[in-house]
């Protein structure tokens, strides 16, 4: 029988990862780096699923391998090809039927192979652990600003030779704010985000201090898991100074782009009540006239600055201009260099 393994990060290193459960399954959250190659079809497992309930294991198995049999050379040839000469890490929802039999072809084949024990549940439980008493690999750097700073392009734009940079809003795929999920698609589920930013966490050498942006504790429908959200507010926390017409001009860059006309407009319907019917309409007209500088100084001035940062109950550990990125970097590694030594 294949050797059965508990779940360590190192696995991701040193294995080709196999997740033979359906693509649905798998679309909700996998391991990182793992390849789909489903024992059964969505469709198929909810058969196999009701033949269980009705009328026992047995005849479930025996349903199972009518349905997969015919399917089994082109699982194992896929497997070992995404393999190509590492050894292979399978595993499904527990650990159990689907995986075990997986494991087992693709050892009957010549390849190396290890199965789960646990499976996806397995590597779940690590992850919620892991942020239910959350330590940084390293020190966090939280870069603060009003709506417009330019914080996330000034993160993703920083020297990777000195800095971490993890962006929360693009792993979430929302930028917080009401108009935070124009041209980012689908929201990711929760589980997947959790794994995600998990993964750019264990990557993060304990040598460079990870900068990501400052958040709440929610991200569009996206909640930063376990005590996150407070290991992230005892950090430094830095704050990004930029004028109101450099904002304005970022933002409406950010927003002209036709195709974001019908989701604007039911953004801008979501936060009717909290404008006001005179603001509603003044927004309401700029958007249909595709006025998109005017509407971004609108939502500066009468929303984002009103709603967001309002009472700032912390004092900086520094302030840091953000007109030029570059400029704002260079002051961020002086700052960064010249804190005392712990």
């Amino acid at each position: 029988m294949p050797e059965k393994v508990a779940f360590t990060p190192s696995l991701l290193n040193s294995h080709c990862v196999i997740d033979v459960r359906t693509p649905l399954e798998f679309a909700e959250d996998h391991l990182p780096g793992a390849y789909n190659v489903p024992i059964l079809s969505n469709e198929e497992r909810v058969e196999i699923g009701t033949i269980y309930k009705q009328q026992g294991s047995q005849r479930a198995r025996i349903r199972g391998m009518e349905l997969t049999c015919g399917r089994f050379a082109d699982m194992t040839s896929e497997a070992a090809a995404h393999a190509d000469g590492r050894p292979i890490l399978v595993y499904c929802w527990r650990g159990g039927m689907r995986s075990s039999s997986m494991a087992i072809l693709i050892k009957a084949c010549g390849y190396p192979v290890a199965q789960l024990r646990g499976g996806y549940k397995a590597f779940r439980n690590h992850v919620t652990d892991y942020f239910e008493n959350f330590t940084p690999p390293a020190p966090l750097i939280v870069i603060h600003g009003m709506t417009g700073s330019g914080k996330t392009t000034f993160i993703n734009g920083l020297d990777r030779t000195n800095w971490t940079v993890i962006d929360l809003e693009g792993l979430a795929r929302h930028r917080g704010s009401a108009f935070g999920s124009l041209g980012l698609g689908e929201q990711p589920t929760q589980k997947s985000f959790d794994t995600m930013l998990w993964d750019a966490l264990r990557q993060a050498p304990s040598g460079k201090p990870i900068v990501l942006e400052g958040e709440s504790q929610r991200i569009g429908r996206i909640t930063l898991p376990g005590n996150f959200y407070d290991v992230m507010a005892a950090s430094c926390k830095i704050w990004c100074n930029v004028s109101v017409d450099t904002r304005v001009a970022r933002l409406a860059e950010e927003y002209a782009h036709t195709e974001y006309r019908q989701p604007m407009s039911e953004a801008l319907e979501r936060i009717r009540k909290r404008l006001g019917g005179v603001q509603y309409g003044e927004l309401r007209g700029m958007l249909e006239r595709w006025d998109i500088a005017g509407l971004a100084r609108g939502l500066v001035e009468k929303y984002y600055d009103k709603l967001y940062y309002k009472h700032r109950p912390w004092t900086p550990d520094a302030e840091i201009d953000l007109e030029d990125f570059r400029n704002g970097e260079r002051i961020l590694q002086l700052f960064w260099d010249s804190r005392p030594s712990v």
